[in-house]
This record gives structure tokens, sequence and C-alpha cells, in this order.
């Protein structure tokens, strides 16, 4: 405004009054929407301050209108002033234009040089890439080319090496080429249509046979050292032929028909070898062996020889290891020791029961069939050649093993040889060498029932045995019962690791049968006294024998002593029976009366004086005669005490229960001074029991 008063323009005068029409009354007005515009102006500040002052509107748009036609008149004063300068910068811009238009013009050209370049570029970067792939394929060609001409082409040293060469080392590599080239020409049909291979094959086939010819007599000669005797067979297979392995590979796949012929010679001379070694060993073994039991040699047989004409006996020592495991129990924890040598023993004289040969023999057989099953399937790479080579040894021993089992009559030994061959199956599944299950499966099988048959044949012995001449006039244990005790207590413990009932259910048909043979051997005794006497020690001894073998035996040791308590209980009455008689059947009838009943005969002094005065005459004279017939009678001292304590103790009730009668009894106490005290009585017995 101030500009506009200084130079003395005033606009109002071209422009005039502005001035707005009162529409008010108009009818085309629209009142639609006003109300949301009024909204919308309610909180502006402009508009709230207009209302505030209460000015009027017309008024307010009069002064808004004067406002903006004064800066407009200002504007168009300031632009006449700045016309010079305007005119000034116009001719700067079309000098620009005129600069701009020449640079386009220069561009132009450079983008045309440059578009012709760029085609340049782009037709050279195509033939690059073309002769990159020409390149390429060259490269390919020619290492396929040179690779083609490397596999069929024959080094003059070669052929001299596979001609003239040894076979070693060296040889082998060679052959480990040649072999490459021949397989190099069959996988590859483009390579058998080539003109080169017409040329050099002929000289490769020369080769083949020539490596092939070479590797069977090598070969075969190494097979020729395996039948010299003492040769020893696996250090020849591990250190030489072992070296030479890839001979049999190279003829498997160059000359299948030679493989073949080498194959059977090498099963050929291994059969023999084997076989001859297995069968010398076992002759050897042969004459180690110590007899044990014959089919005369069960527990229900009578001890004494059969006649003039029985065979000679073995020693006592060696006949009770028919029924007693002893220390034949010890070859289960031997069973991995070395195999026997024979002529070691043979030089010391010494004989063995026939599981020990068993164990050795089939340890060998072990050891020989995994070092030959591990050089089988190393050399040859096939399982069946050490089937088609231990069929002979297998034979031998099957030979030599159906002559032994059929004659054997030890049971112990065959169970013993059971236990064995489950150990060496364990042995070899440690191994991881399957190859002997079958046959260990068939042995084990064969072994069976052998055993079983043997067995009934000791239970038939006892259930058909003829007791008039199995008894003896003894009432000391029968042979027969601890042949029977030394055979039970001998399975149990062999066969603590079973737990299929066989054994246990066997056992019980044997325990049946010799409870039944003990009772009627027992009944040949014209006395009781002497029948009860008899079964005493046998079930004394049996339970002494089943003790020692530990406590597996438990359940059959319980059944005799259960015998054992009853029987005792017999005999101690029989012992007093036999000495107080008439006091003891006194107290049975009569002690437990009531003297003051109104019975027809009560009991009075004259009844029990005879009794009181016999037993005061004569008591320790009967103590004396009883503790003498237990130490004759019975075999095992404890056991004789136990019964003389319980004979004993036993006198001491009746005597009590006599002495209680008599202080009932009227004038019972006159036979006070002839009445023997229970202190007395007890001191006696303690005499006796002192030695206990």
């Amino acid at each position: 405004m101030q500009g506009v008063q200084k130079h003395g323009f005033d606009l109002g005068a071209f422009v005039g009054d502005l001035t707005l029409e009162d529409d008010g009354d108009s009818d085309d007005i629209s009142l639609e929407g006003l109300q949301q515009v009024l909204e919308e102006c309610k909180n502006d500040d402009v508009v709230a301050n207009i209302l505030a002052k209460g000015t009027k509107l017309r008024e307010y748009t009069k002064g808004v209108e004067n406002n903006i036609r004064t800066v407009e008149l200002e504007s168009i004063q300031d632009y006449i002033r700045e016309s010079d300068n305007l005119v000034v910068l116009h001719e700067q811009i079309r000098d620009c234009d005129l600069i701009i238009s020449q640079m386009e013009t220069l561009l132009g050209g450079f983008q045309a040089e440059i578009g012709s370049i760029s085609s340049e570029i782009k037709t050279l970067q195509e033939k690059s890439m073309d002769m990159g792939l020409k390149l390429k394929n060259r490269k390919v060609a020619e290492l396929k080319l040179s690779g083609f001409v490397e596999e069929i082409i024959v080094p003059p040293k070669m052929v001299d090496i596979i001609v003239d060469g040894e076979v070693n080392e060296e040889y082998m590599k060679t052959l480990e080429v040649l072999s490459k080239k021949l397989k190099f020409i069959e996988a590859d049909a483009m390579v058998k249509m080539s003109k080169a291979l017409k040329d050099i094959q002929p000289e490769l086939e020369r080769l083949r046979q020539k490596a092939v010819s070479k590797a069977y007599e090598f070969i075969v000669q190494k097979l020729y050292a395996l039948r010299k005797p003492k040769t020893n067979i696996q250090i020849l297979q591990q250190s030489i032929l072992l070296k030479y392995k890839y001979l049999i590979l190279f003829l498997k796949e160059h000359g299948k028909e030679i493989y073949v012929e080498v194959r059977g010679a090498y099963v050929d001379t291994m059969h023999k070898v084997l076989s001859a070694h297995f069968r010398a060993y076992i002759q050897a073994l042969e004459k180690l062996q110590l007899d044990i039991a014959t089919a005369s040699d069960l527990i229900g047989v009578e001890a004494r020889g059969a006649g003039l004409f029985s065979r000679v006996r073995e020693p006592l020592k060696n006949k009770s290891a028919v029924f007693a495991l002893g220390d034949r129990i010890a070859i289960l924890k031997e069973i991995d020791q070395p195999a026997l040598i024979p002529h070691i023993a043979e030089a010391s004289s010494s004989k063995y029961p026939y599981e020990v040969l068993f164990r050795s023999l089939h340890k060998l057989l072990m050891d020989t069939a995994t070092s030959e099953y591990l050089f089988c399937d190393d050399f040859f790479g096939e399982e069946q050649i050490f089937h088609d080579i231990f069929a002979g040894p297998f034979a031998v021993i099957d030979e030599h093993f159906n002559s032994i089992l059929v004659n054997c009559f030890d049971a112990i030994g065959l169970m013993l040889m059971i236990h064995i061959i489950d150990q060496h199956r364990l042995v070899m599944s440690r191994r991881r060498i399957p190859c002997l299950d079958s046959y260990l499966d068939k042995v084990k099988l064969s072994l069976w029932p052998r055993f079983k048959m043997v067995f009934d044949l000791h239970l038939n012995s006892l259930r058909n045995a003829n007791v008039k001449t199995l008894w003896e006039d003894d009432i000391h244990p029968h042979y027969v019962m601890r042949r029977y005790a030394e055979f039970t207590a001998s399975l149990i413990q062999l066969n603590v690791d079973y737990g299929d009932g066989k054994p246990e259910l066997n056992l019980d048909r044997l325990r049946m049968a010799v409870d039944d043979l003990l009772v009627k051997l027992a009944r040949m005794f014209p006395k009781a006294k002497q029948q009860t006497i008899f079964l005493i020690n046998n079930y004394d001894m049996t339970i002494a024998v089943l003790k020692e073998a530990g406590t597996e035996c438990e359940k059959m040791q319980l059944h005799f002593e259960e015998l054992l308590k009853s029987n005792s209980a017999i005999f101690v009455e029989e012992l007093l029976m036999e000495h107080f008689s008439d006091l003891i059947i006194f107290v049975k009838t009569r002690a437990g009366e009531d003297v003051n009943s109104n019975s027809d005969r009560p009991i009075t002094i004259a009844d029990v004086e005879p009794l009181v005065k016999d037993f005061a005459s004569r008591w320790k004279a009967a103590i004396e005669l009883m503790h003498k017939d237990v130490i004759t009678s019975f075999s095992n001292f404890l056991c004789g005490m136990d019964i003389l304590r319980a004979a004993l103790t036993q006198l001491l009730l009746y005597y009590t229960r006599l002495s209680d009668c008599i202080k009932r009894i009227p004038g019972g106490p006159a036979l006070n001074k002839d009445l023997i005290s229970i202190s007395s009585i007890m001191y006696e017995i303690r005499k006796y029991l002192r030695t206990f």
C-alpha cells in the first residue's frame, strides 16, 4: 500500500467501486448442504474471528475485494518497473535456445556414431561366442580322443611285463591297466566300430590270453604247495595267496573258464588237505579217550560182576564219573582254551573223558573254519566255496562222531557236550562267522535224543531193578541211592540255566522211581527198625550230596528232608519202645485219665509203682544202650546225634507226663523217693549230647 501511495497510482480510479448485489430474494438459491458447510466453517479461525467481532459478512467481503484489487495494481506496477530487465532476460533466453540447438545437433551426430559402434561390438561379441564354443568343442573332442587313444594304446613296456615279466606287484598293476583297457573296449559300442580298434584288438586279445595263462600257472603252483606235508596253510594263505588275489579277480572278469578251473583246483586241494588233517587229528584223539560208561553202567544195575565172561571193569575212580559231575564241569570254563595237542598228551600218558576230546575237536574246527571262511570271502569273494571245501571235513567228523555217539552211555558227558555246543555257538556269534550254524545245530539235535535214550535207560533200570540181587544185608546207604543222588545233583547243576522244564520233569520221574525202589529194598530187612534205619541213612546221604551241589538242588532236597523227618520220628518211637515200652504204653493209654473219675478201673499206686521202680533201676543203662545203638546204626554222626536228641527229648516228655499222673493219684507222694528228678534226667541227657 505504501508503494502505491509513493508513485501516486490509484488503481481504484481504473476499476471503480465493486458492488455485490443482494441475491437474498432470488428463487434460484439452493440451501441444500448449507448446514454441512456451516458446520465445517464453525471451527475455522478466520470465520470465528469475524463472527466474534460482529462484522457483517457483506462488509467483510467488500473489504477483501478491495484488498485483492490493491495487490493486483501493485503487481502491475512492479511489472512495469521491471520491463527493461524482462527484455534483457528474453534476449538471454533466445541465445540459450540457439546454443542448445547446436548442442542437440552435435549430440545427434554422437548418437549416430555410438549406434554404429554398438552394432560393431555386438557383431564382435557374436563372433567371440562362436569362437569360444568351437574352442570348447575342440577341447572336448581332444579330451575324448586323447582318452580313447590312451585307453586302446598298448605301450611296449606293458607288453614286455605281461609276456616276460615275473608275477609281482608291478605285474599286478600292469594287469589292472590291461583289465581297464579290456573293459573300455567292451563297454562302448562306438569304440567297437572304430578303425583304430581293429588294428589294436588282436594285440589286446593276445595279451589277455597270455595274462590268463600266466595267472593260472602261478595260482596252481601255489596251490600245489598247500598239499605238501607239514605246510602251514594259514601262513601260505595270508602271506602269499592274498597278496595276489587280484589274479583271481582278473581271471573272474577276463577268463571265466580258467577261473572255474582254478576255483575247482583250490576246492579239491583244500577238501583233501583239511579232510586228511581232521582224520589224523581224530585218530590221535581216539588214543587219548577214557571210557567212562557202558550199557551196563546204570543207576539200578547191580555193582557186582556179571559173571565169568564179563568184561574187565574200569577202575573205581573212573566209574565214579559215570554218575558224579565232579571236576568234569571245569570243561565249560575252558571252552575257549586251545585244542589239545595229541602227541604231547600221549607223551604224558594222559587220558580224557570224551567231552574233553569233543571240545578240542570242535575248537579246532571253529578256528579252522573261521580262518578258511574269511580267506575264501576275501580271496574268491564267494561263500559257497567254504561249504564246498568243508563238506569233506564235516563228513570225516560226522563219521567219527556217529560211531562214538551210538556207543555213548555217559549221560553226564552227553549233557556236557550239549553245553559245549551252546558255548561254541556263542563264540562263533561273537566272531560274526555264520558258517558253522547249521552244522552245530545238527550236532546238538543228535545229542539230545541220545541223552534222552541214556536217561531212559537209567530210569528203566530203577523201575525194572531186581530187588533181590540189589539188596545187601547192610543198613548203611545203598550204592544205588548214592548213584541216584550224584546223578541228580549233576544234572541239576548242568541244567540250572535251562528254563524249559524238561530236565525238571525227567528228574521228577527219576525221583519217583528211586523212591519206590528204596522202599522195596527197605522191606527186605526182617525188622521194622532196620527198615527205618536203612531209609534214614539213604535219605540223609542223598540230602548231603544234594547240598554239596549247591542251592540249585533245594527243591529236590526238600523232598528228601520231609522223608527223613517222618522216618526219624518213626525211629524215635521204635527206639523208645524197645527200652521203655511199658512206660510209653501207659502214658499213651492211661496217663491222661482223671484219677477221681468213676471209671471201672481207676489208676492206683499198684499200676504205676512197677513203672517207676523199673525206670529208676535202669534208665541210665537204657540211655547208654540207645546211644550205642544210634552210633552204630547211622552213617552220619550228625544225623545220629539229631535223632538221639529227639529220642531223649521225647523220653523226657513221657516221663514228665508219668510224674504228673503220679501226683494226681491218691497216695502218689509215697513214690517220690523212687522218682527220678527231671533235672537229673536232663543232666544225663546233656552228657550224651555234649559230644555233638
